[in-house]
């Protein structure tokens, strides 16, 4: 089964900012995520921040933040930016 991934625009927007090496990485996070869904023990520090959101280190100072109901396939990546700005 694959996921379907859902990019917020602010997303999008923001990371065209960040510094190439991170757009890579972001992009096989996401690969990541339609492959093995929402629990992505193997990326570096990656923890459950609530019921239903995770989120992961993509470097040093760049973090992805996502969600997913239960029961559907639809994960929702809604920040990708500093860890210092993150939203938890």
């Amino acid at each position: 089964m694959e996921y379907t991934i859902i990019i917020k625009k602010r997303v999008l927007k923001g990371l065209k900012k960040l510094p190439e090496f991170t757009q890579d990485k972001f992009e096989y996070l996401i690969e990541s995520l339609k492959k093995g869904g929402p629990v992505q023990p193997a990326w570096p520090n990656y923890s459950r921040i609530g019921k239903n959101e995770f989120h992961c280190h993509l470097s040093h100072s760049w973090v992805a933040c996502w969600k997913h109901e239960k029961n559907t396939i639809i994960i929702e990546v809604y920040y990708v930016g500093s860890r210092e700005k993150a939203p938890y």
